[in-house]
């Protein structure tokens, strides 16, 4: 019998620590209306970086008020639909990406929001939005060739290890960066050229020495010394593609006080570019569609971290667990 009621997770004040800024509800199951479907979510992506950073109030295009919904990625099962929903049935199994629809138990949603997927598994997670965001970043925004030195920082993590896959389909000697043994492992079985431990050699170095032509498309999630470096062994008409910085989330941002980095671009033709996700929400559809195709064909594996989180209740663990930088993969949590 299926409970009358389901648990959610919502930011109730701003702060700068997830876990004081969140509280758990509990509500009655909602009904759909016309053109909506319930869903029973599965399971749901965890997105440390981008909590942390809402639950802070410091992502600028959303600029949200507690309380507010928390959680984006979701796989799960539809359990009941409202009127003149004609494309999706009761048992078909969705992936959503709504903003606030990731972390609770029953989700309602317009039904063209829901995407029908084969099975709700956690890899599909891995694929939406998080490998839709590696993959227009490496070709439009970092306009991935062939042929090319394409180094990819946290590259055992979400976004990382899809990146990491995709510069090797599209014919690039890749370097991925990762901070452990059991993530370099997880390289090498992804293809990487070259896997550069940080805790046991100094990028620095390596680039300076193996790689005395540069970069030319660096894909860097981690911000401070990381970014610097890159910048640093940009090639001549180098790219450097900025997909987050991890390294700050949970902190204040840090100060520097050093010669502008006009200086090291110009010089090269090199550039820096942010990327964003909702500012390419054209090319979406494509890459969503493009990489369901490469998983189901078996030319493009999703890792998901073992490490097991269950319930409401475990997501400020899994929140914590991301920011230190232990993942190996995708992290999710099960309901």
């Amino acid at each position: 019998m299926m409970s009358k009621t389901y648990k959610k997770l919502i930011a109730t004040r701003l702060s700068d620590d997830f876990r004081s800024a969140i509280d758990i509800q509990e509500l009655p199951i909602p009904t759909p209306n016309s053109g909506e479907i319930l869903i029973r979510n599965k399971f749901a992506g965890i997105n440390a970086g981008f909590d942390t950073l809402l639950c802070k109030g410091n992502v600028p295009y959303v600029n949200l008020t507690p309380p507010f919904d928390l959680g984006v990625e979701a796989v799960g099962e539809v359990v009941e639909i409202g009127e003149e929903v004609n494309t999706i049935q009761i048992g078909d199994a969705v992936a959503t990406t709504v903003r606030g629809g990731g972390y609770r138990e029953y989700q309602v949603i317009s039904a063209h929001q829901a995407i029908k997927i084969r099975e709700a598994i956690p890899e599909v997670l891995t694929l939406m939005p998080t490998g839709m965001s590696a993959l227009v970043a490496l070709e439009e925004v970092g306009e991935m060739k062939s042929r090319e030195t394409v180094l990819v920082t946290a590259a055992a993590g979400g976004v990382g290890h899809i990146a990491v896959q995709l510069a090797k389909l599209a014919g690039n000697h890749v370097i991925g960066v990762c901070g452990s043994e059991v993530k370099a492992k997880l390289l090498e079985s992804l293809g990487c050229d070259r896997i550069i431990n940080y805790r046991n050699e100094t990028l620095d170095t390596v680039l300076q020495q193996e790689y005395p032509n540069g970069i030319n498309l660096a894909f860097d999630c981690v911000g401070k010394q990381t970014f610097d470096t890159c910048v640093e062994h940009l090639a001549v008409r180098g790219r450097l593609v900025v997909v987050g910085f991890i390294s700050e989330y949970a902190n204040d941002l840090e100060s520097v006080t050093q010669p502008r980095i006009y200086q090291k671009l110009f010089w090269k033709s090199a550039s820096v570019r942010g990327f964003l996700m909702p500012h390419f929400s054209e090319y979406a559809e494509e890459a969503r569609d493009r990489l369901l195709d490469l998983f189901y064909t078996g030319k493009l594996k999703v890792a998901v971290d073992p490490r097991e989180f269950h319930g409401i209740e475990a997501i400020p663990d899994a929140v914590e667990y991301l920011l230190s930088g232990q993942n190996c993969g995708k992290v999710v949590v099960k309901f």
